[in-house]
């Protein structure tokens, strides 16, 4: 079925059309607290179709150093049909693609839990994004609240690519104009409940100068404290660069908006948490995960400060653990604390904070320790290592 039409001259004619002020809409997005409800699905709009060029440009914007996300050749000999998305791009897009649902009205996000990487993603490929509300925490009518949410990404073949939890804090609706309503959702809520990760893995015959040579499984002990020597110094292009990965919320963007708000997170546009994250990652990137083949997930991640433009974001991580890849002789797991601070060079902040740069910074007071301001993110992460070929 195809449709012509005959396109006239087009006449000017808002002169002639009377404003009628009471006729005037305010679409709202996001959803206030009394708006979520438990057992609440969203199927996210738009998706999100991943190419090689905003592929590489990701990697590459974010400090991606691991060959896999950059070269299609040495993916490829990992067995890889293509090249494989970087999977802090898979996690931001689908994040952002979420948010029009159901955090535009969030006041902060509170951490992200279980997430797991189930399989690449390549270029060519679509994905569209589904949240379940799974919990909803009144504090009192005077105080936002607490939704606990569950967001699954699938593929143009409905296989899920990522699934993961995060908390967000949301206020009441109050005398505030009700969001728009979300349609229906008909399909049921994807996931798995016992996930595998599906990875087409080779050896991999590769040239051993494509990556560094201390970052191979054996290079790994639990108790190692990594220092990563460069930091990061973000620009206002992080407002850009937030709409480039489908985040719709206002604070990283619209400075009328933020100057709004109370508190601290009132003035200038919040640069948005997952790029803060990705970019975490990329400057840790040379040291633990250039001869990682996969990101098995992370948990537990707090972003403990907020960053503006202007700020310079610095890393470290400490290892965990070190244990056997089960069915793959030639990998092996590393868990590995990503920790992130701001205005401060990594190796200053672990001189002058010393261990407690990596307790917990919600446990601190219980400790009876004071939280760290240069502190802007704590994760745990685990890594599918390539052990050093014989």
């Amino acid at each position: 079925m195809s449709i012509t039409l005959e396109l006239m001259e087009q006449p000017e004619i808002s002169a002639d059309v009377s404003v009628d002020l009471d006729r005037t809409l305010r679409p709202q997005y996001g959803r206030y607290l009394d708006e979520l409800e438990p057992g609440q699905v969203f199927e996210h709009p738009r998706g999100f179709t991943f190419d090689a060029g905003n592929m590489l440009s990701f990697a590459r914007t974010y400090m991606q150093t691991n060959p896999l996300y950059l070269n299609t050749q040495y993916a490829q000999a990992h067995g890889f049909p293509d090249l494989p998305a970087s999977p802090q791009m898979v996690f931001n897009v689908t994040l952002s693609l979420g948010v029009q649902n159901d955090s535009e009205k969030a006041i902060a996000n509170l951490g992200y839990y279980q997430v797991q990487f189930l399989r690449p993603v390549y270029p060519g490929d679509t994905l569209r994004a589904f949240t379940k509300v799974l919990e909803r925490r009144d504090r009192g009518p005077d105080k936002p609240g607490i939704t606990r949410i569950r967001t699954v990404s699938i593929n143009q073949r409905d296989e899920v690519v990522l699934q993961y939890e995060r908390k967000i804090m949301v206020g009441w609706r109050g005398e505030r104009l009700p969001t728009t309503p979300a349609p229906e959702v008909a399909t049921a809520f994807p996931g798995e409940e016992s996930p595998r990760v599906e990875l087409p893995l080779l050896p991999g015959v590769v040239s051993p100068g494509l990556t560094g040579p201390n970052t191979y499984y054996e290079d790994f002990t639990a108790g190692d404290i990594i220092v990563h020597a460069n930091g990061r110094t973000i620009t206002e292009e992080h407002m850009a660069l937030t709409y480039m990965v489908g985040n719709s919320h206002p604070l990283h963007f619209d400075r009328i908006f933020s100057s709004s708000l109370s508190g601290k997170m009132s003035g200038e546009p919040i640069v948005y948490g997952g790029l803060v994250f990705a970019w975490l990652d990329g400057l840790a990137s040379r040291d633990v995960s250039e001869n990682a083949v996969w990101e098995l997930g992370f948990t537990e991640g707090y972003h403990t400060q907020p960053a503006f433009a202007g700020d310079t974001i610095g890393a470290l991580s400490r290892v965990l653990a070190v244990t056997d890849a089960p069915g793959a002789d030639h990998l092996g797991i590393v868990t590995l604390q990503l920790i992130g601070v701001k205005n401060i060079s990594a190796a200053a902040a672990l001189e002058q904070h010393g261990a407690d740069l990596f307790l917990k910074e919600d446990a601190k007071r219980a400790l009876g320790k004071d939280k760290i301001p240069d502190k802007i993110f704590e994760i745990e992460r685990r890594l599918l290592v390539k052990r050093r070929p014989t």
